[in-house]
């Protein structure tokens, strides 16, 4: 067998399906190193089972929100009502879709696959036999999901242009803000899943009293002060509000009280951060078990 030189840059799959493999300590120093990687890869390649359907979803459903929000109810408002924000309707409210699409995908990526990663395909706990340790396996699931928020936050830009929803040649930036937000969403319902042991209504709560208030009350379709005092805390706590003000900045160029960009910005990285230690504890805490 030929040894490959510890610095190599060779394929390790490549030299294993054609009967070589790099030596043991050689597997064990990159997995300790690249173990986040290397779980990344495994659940994006897990992820290509189910990737018409994905891709079905991330391009019929902003598709079917402009339609909707441009030539209908859009429409209705621009011609009743004049300008929101001194922009069209459907520029005001394309980008904050594409942030609460985001985040509702995250929802839908961080319960029952974090779940099943603990209890039904476990899938987690084959890499514990490998130096890859609990906090790798954690974030290298957030970091294949967030490749999925980015290729739908480039799709649903890319629509927004296509049916002239952006104002500004700065839109482009409704992307990593739209990852970002979910993104911080995601850690934390990561976290949270990976203290469930079985399927009860906890998931359904967290959609039906976390999900679509966020959806509905955080300045989505319209703004967050046209609601009543006592139910703007709904938004403040959101990261979907925080991540809609940005993107309008990025759309329109909505202006924004002095400081409150960097406001919106820090609170997001904030949960992310929060999630990301969250979600390492809890790994640690139910792959030791």
């Amino acid at each position: 067998m030929t040894e490959i030189a510890p610095g190599s840059l060779a394929d390790s799959n490549r030299l294993a399906y054609s009967g070589r493999a790099l030596p043991p300590g050689v597997q064990g120093a990159r997995a300790r190193r690249l173990g986040w990687w290397y779980f990344t890869e495994h659940i994006l390649r897990q992820m290509k089972g189910y990737g018409w359907p994905v891709l079905v979803y991330d391009v019929g459903q902003p598709l079917l929100y402009l339609f909707a929000m441009g030539v209908g109810l859009g429409a209705v408002v621009d011609a009743n009502a004049g300008t929101i924000d001194g922009v069209r309707y459907l520029t005001f409210v394309a980008p904050a879709l594409l942030v609460s699409t985001a985040v509702m995908t995250a929802a839908g990526e961080m319960t029952y696959p974090v779940m099943s990663g603990f209890k039904w395909q476990r899938i987690y706990y084959g890499p514990l036999a490998s130096p890859i340790s609990p906090g790798q396996i954690a974030f290298g699931h957030l970091l294949a999901v967030s490749f999925r928020f980015i290729a739908q936050a480039t799709v649903f830009w890319g629509l927004m242009q296509l049916f002239g929803a952006s104002a500004s040649g700065w839109s482009w930036l409704v992307i990593p803000i739209g990852v970002l937000s979910a993104l911080s969403f995601a850690s934390l319902l990561q976290a949270y899943a990976a203290t469930l042991r079985d399927e009860g209504f906890q998931f359904a709560f967290i959609q039906r009293f976390i999900v679509m208030p966020m959806f509905l009350f955080a300045g989505t379709f319209f703004e967050l002060t046209a609601m009543p005092v006592y139910l703007r805390w709904i938004g403040w706590l959101s990261p979907v509000w925080h991540g809609t003000e940005l993107a309008r900045v990025a759309n329109y160029g909505r202006e924004l009280a002095p400081g409150m960009a960097w406001v919106h910005v820090g609170y997001l990285l904030a949960l992310l951060a929060l999630g990301l230690v969250l979600a390492n504890r809890n790994y640690r805490r139910r792959l030791a078990e």
